[in-house]
């Protein structure tokens, strides 16, 4: 098991954990679908970048990837970062 396997895992048990939170509030924004899908294909291309030997293609993708959930799906709404 690789680093990239364990952050991509964690970014992807997070994904997985918002997706249920906001299923069932009531008061969630109104998210879709392919927006996870979107993040979840990030950590599985950066999980197989790494894997392969390509450690900075990686590292972008998951800061990427993070940049994207933060920017789209707003996991901390009461936290701008802008």
């Amino acid at each position: 098991m690789t680093i990239y396997d364990v952050l991509t895992l964690a970014i992807f048990a997070g994904l997985i954990v918002l997706f249920l939170q906001r299923s069932v509030d009531p008061d969630a924004p109104e998210d879709h679908l392919w927006q996870y899908l979107v993040a979840a294909v990030g950590c599985a291309v950066a999980n197989y970048a790494g894997n392969e030997g390509y450690a900075v293609g990686a590292v972008v993708l998951i800061i990427a990837t993070l940049a994207f959930i933060n920017y789209v799906l707003r996991p901390f709404p009461s936290i701008t970062f802008r």
